[in-house]
This record gives C-alpha cells, sequence and structure tokens, in this order.
C-alpha cells in the first residue's frame, strides 16, 4: 500500500465587474512518501505550483478574450476536465487527453491568448499559445529519428521556430446549455442537467518536433471528435462519453503520453440515486505506428456520495497494458500494471 495527496489546491475568482474576471488557481500534485522532502522547501516535488493565472474581458455575448496561464485549450472535453467532478476516479493514463502534459505546458496549462464564446447552442474556445521549453529529448519508441523538443533547438537560417501553438474546442450542444463562465468542463451532474454534446478540437504546434541530428523541424498536428451524454432517470442518470483521437507527431514517433496514430476512448456509469452510488467503466486503447501491440487501459470502479462531489469515496480497479513507457516490464506479461486504488475526494 502506498499512500499519497493526489492533489491539493486552492481556487479562486472574482467577477470584478459586468466584463472582467480573474482567477488563480495553486497547489500540488501527486505528494508521496518517495517525495516527501524533510521540510517541505527542499525539493521539487512537494513545493506549491501555480496552476493557473488569467484576466478575461467581456467584448460581447458571443466574445470574451482572457490571456495568462490558462486551461481554455482543446482537443476534447476530457482535455478540459475539471478535477472535482470526474466521473471515473482521476484523468485514465496514459494520459492522452492531455497529450502535451509537462512537454509543452504547465501541467496541462499553457501561457497564452484565448477566446471563446456561445452562438445559441454553439460555443468555442480558441487559445494562441507559448510553446514551453521543456521538451522530451527522447523517442519512447525508438523507431523515428524526432525529437518533441524543436522549441529549442533554432532553424536552418539560425532563427527561433515551434514557439507558437494554437489550439480550440468547438462544441454544439442538443438538450441543457452547460457554463462556460470556467474553462472546466463537468464529469456527470448526477441527474441535475439532461445534457448531450458532440465536440471537435484541434491542436497544431509548427515546428514542434526537430530531427534528432537537427536538420529539420517537423510540424505536430492533432485532431480528436467526442459525444457527452448525461441523461437523468427516476431513479438517477446515466453518463456516457466517447472520443476519437488522431495525432500526428511525425512519422513513427511515440510520445510520454501519444503517439502517432489513434486513440480511442470510451467510458459510462449509472447513478443510483437512492443508494447514493455511482458504478462506471472506462476503456481505452491506442493504434500508434511506433508499436505492434496496443496499448490500452481499463478502469472499473464505483462512487459513493457522502454529500455529491464534495465528498465522495472511490475504490478502483486500474490495469494498464502494454505500455513500457511507466518503466513496466512488459515480458512479465501484457498485464503487468494492475492496482487497486481507493481515493477520499474532499472540496470545499
Amino acid at each position: 500500500m502506498t499512500p499519497s495527496i493526489r492533489r491539493s489546491r486552492f481556487i479562486a475568482f472574482a467577477q470584478v465587474s459586468p466584463k472582467f474576471l480573474v482567477l488563480t488557481h495553486f497547489g500540488l500534485n501527486s505528494l508521496s512518501p518517495s517525495n516527501l522532502s524533510s521540510l517541505g522547501n527542499n525539493s521539487d516535488s512537494p513545493q506549491l505550483f501555480l496552476h493557473g493565472a488569467w484576466g478575461e474581458l467581456k467584448i460581447s455575448k458571443q466574445l470574451y478574450i482572457g490571456s495568462g496561464l490558462h486551461y481554455w485549450k482543446g482537443i476534447t472535453r476530457l482535455g478540459n476536465a475539471s478535477t472535482l467532478n470526474m466521473m471515473t476516479l482521476d484523468q485514465s493514463r496514459p494520459f492522452t487527453q492531455w497529450h502535451s502534459l509537462t512537454i509543452t505546458d504547465q501541467f496541462a496549462r499553457h501561457l497564452g491568448i484565448y477566446a471563446k464564446g456561445k452562438l445559441g447552442k454553439f460555443d468555442y474556445r480558441i487559445a494562441f499559445n507559448g510553446a514551453g521549453q521543456n521538451g522530451i529529448t527522447r523517442d519512447y519508441g525508438g523507431k523515428s529519428d524526432l525529437l518533441y523538443n524543436g522549441v529549442n533547438v533554432l532553424n536552418r537560417d539560425g532563427n527561433p521556430t515551434g514557439q507558437m501553438i494554437v489550439t480550440g474546442y468547438f462544441r454544439y450542444q442538443f438538450f441543457e446549455k452547460e457554463s462556460t463562465k470556467l474553462p472546466y468542463a463537468v464529469g456527470t451532474y448526477l441527474g441535475k442537467k439532461k445534457v448531450f454534446n458532440i465536440g471537435a478540437g484541434f491542436f497544431t504546434h509548427p515546428d514542434g518536433v526537430v530531427t534528432a541530428d537537427s536538420t529539420a523541424h517537423v510540424n505536430v498536428n492533432h485532431f480528436a471528435v467526442d459525444a457527452f451524454l448525461e441523461l437523468p432517470t427516476e431513479s438517477g442518470a446515466f453518463n456516457a462519453y466517447a472520443s476519437v483521437l488522431n495525432f500526428d507527431y511525425g512519422r513513427n514517433f511515440l510520445s510520454r503520453w501519444a503517439g502517432t496514430g489513434t486513440a480511442v476512448h470510451v467510458q459510462a456509469g449509472y447513478y443510483f440515486k437512492s443508494a447514493k452510488l455511482m458504478p462506471y467503466v472506462a476503456f481505452q486503447t491506442t493504434d500508434y505506428e511506433a508499436v505492434e501491440d496496443n496499448i490500452g487501459s481499463l478502469d472499473a470502479g464505483v462512487n459513493y456520495f457522502i454529500n455529491g462531489h464534495n465528498c465522495k469515496l472511490t475504490p478502483e480497479y486500474h490495469r494498464i497494458m502494454n505500455d513500457f513507457r511507466d518503466g513496466i516490464d512488459v515480458s512479465e506479461g501484457p498485464n503487468a500494471l494492475s492496482q487497486i486504488r481507493l481515493q477520499l475526494h474532499v472540496f470545499l
């Protein structure tokens, strides 16, 4: 058994005027016995860090403009997921929905400018961001001569490149409209809303990847479509989500969380209102050029809502299949990583 604090965060925002909003979000992630610091200040792992800090100006009912370290992004609903009200225990790992996590961003947030708005049942978000310089200096599949490190390498003319990312997500809402005041997409409303949405998103990073000999840059382009359903019933609510993601990092490249090829994610659960229980299952599979066997994951669990999402207990069976990127010895079998996890989730 390994105890951990998955997330401990503080978020605050203020609608300073009808036309101006400001938000800040900070905290820590994944604190465990292996990365504890003796005084809490002499190691990177346990430190608080900034998750978000942005201001937003209302131009019209159809257009809001904001800037800062923000979470308005693509390429799917789960890529914009709120961690306060997920249906599953956590985001499914490998984090294909957060495909650039710690590579071009600061834990799924980018520094940049965004625009958002609504037109009837249609809403959109689009952002122009600077590319973080963390990068990854390896190809996890070992079958290409590419590195996701283009922003740190000058182009053939000796000029900086790979510095800009453009991303967005577009959604049509058939039933009740969801709030876009904040970027965080709700995992389940526990039957309080009837929602059916379809969406599409993109992520493009020109010259984001570079050849290992630094002689040429390659564009990164991702695209996805998804659908979300929350259907209230007399006894509770049915919840389902599905997404198909197409990744292009360059031929045969395998990144930390995704790779050139396709990923499919599906999940479903049912909320039993009288029992305050919501069993669920989530499955993910990928078909990447760089690996012969599909990388996948399976999560099956049940939420017990002590006080809605404000206090819930979730036991979950978690399995990752054929993914050697976490240091798993797949020679021991394709399902070498298998865990029983228990999470207490509390927020005020």
